[in-house]
C-alpha cells in the first residue's frame, strides 16, 4: 500500500473514525495467551518513517571531517534597517516578552551617531536575541523542569541565514514576525494577554506563551498531541481536532510524566509486560507468582527463576494485563508510552494524575485501531481489510505488532493555561509545579548562549502497574 495521503482532507479520518468505533465494543470475553506468545507483524515492511526532527527539518549528517567556515552574526545596518529594528521592540511585549531586554535607548543613540561598526554591532547583536527569543523560547533550558523536547527551529531557521536575509531583503519586522509559533492556540493566548490587566494572569499567559515556542513552530499535518495538566489526548488533522480522549498521566514526583516529541511507530496489540525488579522483588511479587501457581494464572503472570536465583516475571495478554490491550510504540529513552488499562474507571475522576509516568487513553481500542488505519490506509478502499486484520489480531490474543508505514508525531505538553478542547480558554492545576521557575526566568534578566538540549537525565519510568 501506498503511504496515506491524508493531508489533503479529513474524509478519510472520518471514515476510520466511523468504522473504528464499533472496534471498542468487539472486544473478545476473553483474550488469554497461548503458551508461547509470538511475536508477528501484518507484513515484514522496511522502516520508513522518519524521525521528529527529520519530519521538521531537512538536516543530514556526512561522514568523514568537514570544515566548515561558521557563518558571521554580525551584518552591516543602514540606518532605515536599524530604525525598523528599533520600531519593532515595544511590540514584543504583544508576544509575552519583555521590551527591556533589547537595549532600545543604546540602538536609538547608535542610529543618532550614524552608520558604522558600532551600529553594525548592536543592531546584529540585539536582531540575534530577538530572533533567539521569538524563535526557541526565552526560557533557559535549566527552567524547563523535564522538558526533553528538542526544537528543531534553529536548524531549519538559523540565526545568520534570518540574518543575511533579513538585511539584504531589508524586511527586518517580516523577518522577525515570521517566527512566532503557527498554532492557533499560540494565536489565542496572544489575544488573551491583549485583553487582561490582572498581574498574575499576565505572568501565567507569558509563561504559556513561551512554551508555544519551546515545541517546534509548526507540529505539522496531523499528529497526536497531549496536555499534560489538562488529562487529554487530541488526534489532530490539518490543524482540526478530529477525536479527543481523556488520559491519566503520571503522579507528581519521580514518575511525573516528562515532555517528549516523539514518533508512533507501530501499534502494539495483546502487550506483554515485563514487571520491574522494583515489584517483582521489592514487594514480593516474584516469590508469590512462584508460591502460587493458581492465582499466577488466573492474573497472567509467568515467572522465570534463574540460576543466580534472579527471578523473572511477565504478565501475559489478556484483559487483566496491566497496559491492557493496546500500546502505542513510540520508543523512547524514558520509556513513556500511550497504552489502554483494565482500570477504566479512572478516567472518570477529576484527578488522573495517578498512573507511575505512561500515559494511558480512554477509548485505546478505538485509537489502536484508528492509528493502524490512518499509518497504512491509502484510500477509503483500504480500511475494511486494515480493519479486519486489526479485528482478528485482537481476538487472538497473541502479542502482534502492527507497524505504521505513516508514522504520526505525537507531543507530550505540559501548559497551564490554554484552549481546551471545547475551544475555550481555561486554567489548569500546575500538577507538577514547573510554573514556578519558568515565571522567575522570564522575570530574571535575558540568558544569552542558552542550551538547546536539556541536561537532566532521564528518568526511565518502569513501575506503570496497574492502580486499581
Amino acid at each position: 500500500m501506498k503511504s496515506l495521503k491524508i493531508i489533503t482532507g479529513t474524509a478519510i479520518t472520518a471514515a476510520i473514525l466511523a468504522t473504528s468505533a464499533g472496534a471498542q465494543d468487539a472486544a473478545p470475553e476473553s483474550i488469554l495467551p497461548q503458551p508461547e506468545a509470538q511475536e508477528t507483524a501484518p507484513s515484514a515492511q522496511p522502516r520508513t518513517g522518519r524521525t521528529v526532527d527529520e519530519a521538521f527539518g531537512d538536516i543530514r549528517m556526512q561522514s568523514g571531517e568537514v570544515v566548515q567556515e561558521i557563518p558571521s552574526l554580525e551584518g552591516v545596518w543602514t540606518i532605515a534597517q536599524a530604525e525598523d529594528l528599533l520600531a519593532f521592540i515595544p511590540g514584543m511585549k504583544a508576544e509575552g516578552l519583555n521590551p527591556s531586554d533589547y537595549r532600545a535607548s543604546e540602538l536609538k543613540a547608535a542610529i543618532a551617531a550614524g552608520e558604522g561598526e558600532e551600529l553594525n554591532r548592536l543592531a546584529s547583536e540585539i536582531f540575534v536575541w530577538m530572533v533567539e527569543d521569538l524563535r526557541d523560547g526565552r526560557t533557559p533550558m535549566d527552567s524547563r523542569r523535564q522538558w526533553f523536547v528538542v526544537d528543531p527551529d534553529a536548524d531549519r531557521m538559523p540565526t545568520w541565514k534570518l540574518l543575511e536575509d533579513a538585511l539584504a531583503s531589508g524586511d527586518i519586522t517580516g523577518t522577525l514576525a515570521s517566527l512566532n509559533p503557527v498554532h492557533p492556540d499560540y494565536a489565542a493566548l496572544r489575544e488573551e494577554l491583549a485583553t487582561t490587566t490582572d498581574p498574575a494572569r499576565i505572568k501565567l499567559i507569558r509563561a504559556n506563551m513561551d512554551r508555544w515556542r519551546w515545541l517546534p513552530q509548526d507540529l505539522g499535518k496531523q499528529y497526536l498531541v497531549t496536555n499534560v495538566p489538562e488529562y487529554m489526548l487530541r488526534l489532530t488533522v490539518n490543524g482540526k481536532i478530529i477525536k479527543s480522549y481523556r488520559t491519566v498521566v503520571g503522579k507528581p514526583g519521580r514518575t511525573a510524566t516528562p515532555q517528549l516529541a516523539e514518533m508512533v511507530e507501530a501499534v502494539i496489540y495483546n502487550p506483554t509486560w515485563t514487571v520491574p525488579q522494583s515489584i517483582v522483588k521489592g514487594e514480593g511479587l516474584g516469590a508469590k507468582v512462584l508460591n502460587n501457581p493458581a492465582w499466577a494464572r488466573s492474573a497472567g503472570y509467568k515467572a522465570t527463576k534463574g540460576a543466580n536465583g534472579w527471578i523473572t516475571v511477565v504478565q501475559q495478554p489478556g484483559p487483566q494485563n496491566s497496559l491492557g490491550l493496546m500500546k502505542l510504540d513510540m520508543p523512547n529513552e524514558h520509556a513513556i508510552f500511550l497504552h489502554d488499562t483494565p482500570s477504566r474507571h479512572l478516567f472518570n475522576q477529576d484527578n488522573r494524575a495517578l498512573s507511575h509516568g505512561c500515559i494511558r487513553v480512554q477509548g485505546a481500542r478505538e485509537l489502536a485501531m484508528t492509528m493502524s488505519m490512518l499509518g497504512n490506509a491509502t484510500s477509503r478502499e483500504d480500511i475494511p481489510a486494515i480493519q479486519q486484520e486489526v479485528s482478528e489480531i485482537t481476538t487472538s490474543g497473541k502479542y502482534t505488532r502492527y507497524p505504521m508505514k505513516k508514522q504520526w508525531p505525537v507531543y507530550i505538553t505540559y501548559f497551564t493555561m490554554a484552549t481546551d478542547v471545547n475551544g475555550e480558554m481555561k486554567t489548569f492545576k500546575d500538577i507538577y509545579d514547573r510554573d514556578a521557575p519558568v515565571l522567575k526566568a522570564l522575570d530574571a534578566p535575558r540568558v544569552s548562549d542558552r542550551a538547546r538540549e536539556t541536561s537532566e537525565e532521564a528518568v526511565e519510568i518502569i513501575d506503570d502497574m496497574q492502580i486499581s
